[in-house]
């Protein structure tokens, strides 16, 4: 079986206050709710996940909101950022939106020929923009609030910081299909095998960096595509025979799953592209109620006794 992976399934992350990382996500940056869930490995807490009008795969950002969790620390053994992909031309209406909405933003920056504007959400994860003529073909999101030139057109890439690149660098290109395409300094850059969005990883060389420590604001993992659960089991047996840890397939309703962290300590997952966030609610209807899988279906009451109360995008007196 030929295995390429795509790019980019999700990044999911953890926050603290879900209420405050809702506003940021659909009225700061435009990106649509697409499901509002629990994690299912603790269904005390929510799972929100946020992407363009489907939810598709190289699209989405989902969170953690553990409230009152303290900070993280983002260091070596992490995605030390995560970079949305916007059109040419943009990035002085973002450097505006965001300074009015009070964002701490860096100084902008060329990179590999291409502009980046840095900031931080709400809990410190730092998030980029990069400008590229390639995000002019993606479709945004249009309920966003956001002119349909300037939005988000999804993922561009992930940074991950390493003590030592090398063996992180040999699983991608001789394992996962990535080929390096540009080097700066400390900073490798690779593609997936596929010329498509979403799919960029840089490796930044960090020698005497601090092992990140999770907590608000940062990775908890980044999740690559592929198409469907022959290809996902491929995956795993090859993983296994490279003698690194990974779990069982995991059933995560919208997405198959499986987890392992790679040389560097980034924990890493292989998802499914299907059945996709539309498998229980239609579309249009994305991230409007809180969706349970089937499992704790007989504990709804209490689960939803449990959560903080949250209101949605369109809850307010003017939706």
């Amino acid at each position: 079986m030929n295995k390429q992976i795509p790019g980019i399934h999700h990044v999911t992350a953890i926050a603290s206050d879900p209420q405050r990382n809702v506003g940021f996500y659909t009225t700061v940056l435009g990106l649509r709710m697409v499901k509002l869930t629990v994690n299912f490995d603790d269904p005390t807490t929510y799972h929100l996940y946020f992407g363009d009008e489907r939810g598709s795969p190289g699209t989405l950002l989902t969170f953690f909101p553990w409230p009152g969790s303290a900070r993280g620390q983002r260091g070596t053994g992490q995605v030390a950022a995560t970079t949305f992909s916007v059109p040419e031309g943009t990035l002085d209406y973002w450097e505006d939106r965001l300074r009015q909405r009070d964002t701490v933003l860096f100084k902008r920056q060329w990179r590999f020929d291409e502009e980046v504007l840095a900031f931080l959400d709400p809990d410190w994860m730092q998030l980029e923009l990069v400008a590229r003529p390639r995000a002019d073909a993606s479709a945004p999101w249009e309920g966003g609030g956001i002119p349909l030139d300037y939005a988000i057109r999804g993922f561009d890439g992930v940074t991950m910081w390493e003590k030592d690149p090398a063996p992180s660098l040999d699983l991608l290109t001789g394992t996962m299909g990535f080929s390096i395409v540009g080097e700066d300094g400390p900073r490798i850059r690779l593609q997936a095998a596929t010329d498509g969005p979403a799919a960029l990883v840089d490796l930044l060389h960090m020698p005497d960096g601090q092992r990140g420590t999770h907590g608000a604001g940062t990775v908890h993992h980044v999740a690559w595509r592929t198409p469907g659960d022959a290809e996902q089991q491929a995956w795993r047996e090859e993983i296994a025979s490279l003698g690194l840890r990974v779990t069982p397939v995991i059933d995560r309703q919208y997405f198959r799953s499986i987890y392992f962290r790679e040389p560097g300590g980034v924990l890493f997952e292989i998802a499914t592209d299907p059945p996709g966030m539309d498998w229980d609610e239609p579309v249009e209807a994305l991230g409007s109620r809180l969706r349970l899988p089937s499992w704790f279906e007989s504990q709804r009451k209490d689960i939803e006794a449990a959560l903080p109360a949250l209101m949605l995008p369109g809850d307010g007196p003017d939706g």
